[in-house]
């Protein structure tokens, strides 16, 4: 859920925005209620998590780069309460069909795609390091936009994670809990991710984005307090069908990339490296490989940048990484390009400093940085020119950096 704008209005709702919008409160609010209809009582433990948007550094994890998300104002909260039995029974507002399975029986993933293979994927998690998870009743709700490339199934895994730590009255180490629930998405939703979106739900802190090293998993708080400047998202509310094969098969060809170089991965590689041995690669996995070991630099270059106030630096970086993503990775798409093309228009004199695609492509969201002041100007003007080139309403949000996973209530 989010502002929608269009050419044609819905623009008194511009001055809502997060201000009184799906904040947590409201989710919160109706979360409970919707818990007490299900299961006849207030839950004893709420937990949440944030959705992320990656500033920069797309598809450079999975090559042991560096990463640049921020947690969004947005979150998934997960409600629960004990019950008598070794059953787990899990609603989401979002989906008619629950989860419910027996604790007395190995997890198994069900059906590719079901939303249930997160949170399942983490109670195996937990089971297969020794903790008994008991009977519980669960409530999943969430603000996070599904599909729009800002990470809903991180969130979800993470909120999971952290009402189970406090149902069972234990607390896994930060790093540990990310790899959990990275490897709930490996091995359930069969989703081969890196570990950013895992990690920034975990240890974001509000006000800060978060400088990762993907191999080293060190990590860097990088302030961003500066008000006259704002985040915004963009979704495009498109989801390209696709095979289901895009992601996996560019992992395959960075890594092909990295063993003909004969380095451990692109991470190692420098442009010069990579066209001394341009003749040796595929024309394809050439230009993944030049995305990736580009976007490592830039990625670097955006935090300083980021740290810096220089925003107009910092825009440069963000469309050079939209276009390589765009050229060179093969995973934007018109709607995406149509938001980006449409915000270099508008330009930093008219309050737009950069734009770029965020997260894996083929749909999804585009992230902008936009100053404070003009964001009301600057939302009229994307939506108006995405509505007139693609006939399709945007939807927008803005966000400061928001807070890492929590227990809400009965810790």
């Amino acid at each position: 859920m989010g502002l929608h704008l269009s050419a044609g209005g819905h623009l008194a709702n511009q001055r809502r925005l997060l201000s009184d919008f799906m904040q947590l409160e409201y989710l919160l609010a109706e979360a409970r209620t919707a818990f007490e209809q299900h299961y006849g009582q207030a839950p004893r433990w709420i937990a949440g998590a944030p959705g992320r948007v990656n500033l920069i550094g797309e598809h450079t994890d999975y090559n042991d780069g560096y990463v640049f998300p921020m947690a969004l104002e947005r979150y998934t909260v997960v409600l629960g309460v004990p019950r008598h039995d070794p059953r787990v029974r899990i609603i989401s507002l979002a989906d008619p069909h629950p989860l419910e399975v027996s604790l007395d029986k190995p997890l198994e993933p069900r059906s590719k795609g079901f939303w249930g293979n997160y949170p399942l994927g983490v109670m195996a998690g937990f089971l297969e390091r020794g903790y008994r998870v008991p009977g519980l009743n669960l409530l999943i709700h969430s603000s996070v936009p599904l599909g729009g490339g800002v990470s809903s199934s991180a969130a979800l895994e993470v909120a999971m994670a952290t009402l189970l730590e406090a149902a069972m009255a234990v607390r896994l180490e930060p790093v540990e809990k990310a790899l959990l629930c990275q490897q709930a998405e490996h091995r359930y939703a069969g989703m081969p991710c890196g570990i950013m979106d895992q990690f920034i739900a975990v240890l974001a802190q509000p006000g800060h984005a978060l400088l990762l090293d993907c191999r080293s998993r060190c990590f860097q708080q990088v302030p961003m307090l500066d008000s006259d400047v704002t985040v915004l998202v963009i979704n495009t509310q498109v989801r390209h069908t696709l095979t289901g094969s895009e992601y996996p098969t560019r992992r395959r060809q960075c890594e092909e990339a990295a063993r003909i170089m004969k380095l451990p991965a692109l991470r190692d590689a420098t442009l010069a490296d990579l066209e001394s041995a341009r003749s040796r690669l595929d024309p394809t996995v050439y230009r993944r490989a030049r995305h990736v070991i580009g976007e490592i630099q830039r990625t670097l270059e955006a935090a300083e940048a980021f740290r810096d106030g220089n925003w107009l630096r910092a825009g440069e970086l963000m469309y050079a990484s939209h276009a390589s993503l765009r050229d060179d990775y093969e995973v934007s798409c018109r709607e995406l390009d149509v938001v980006v093309e449409a915000a270099r228009a508008i330009g930093p004199d008219a309050g737009v400093y950069g734009c770029r695609m965020t997260g894996g492509g083929f749909g999804g969201c585009a992230v902008a940085l936009v100053r404070t002041a003009a964001v009301s100007e600057v939302q009229q003007r994307l939506a108006r020119a995405y509505w007139q080139q693609t006939g399709r309403e945007a939807v927008m949000f803005v966000s400061r950096p928001g807070r890492g996973a929590w227990v809400i209530h009965g810790a």
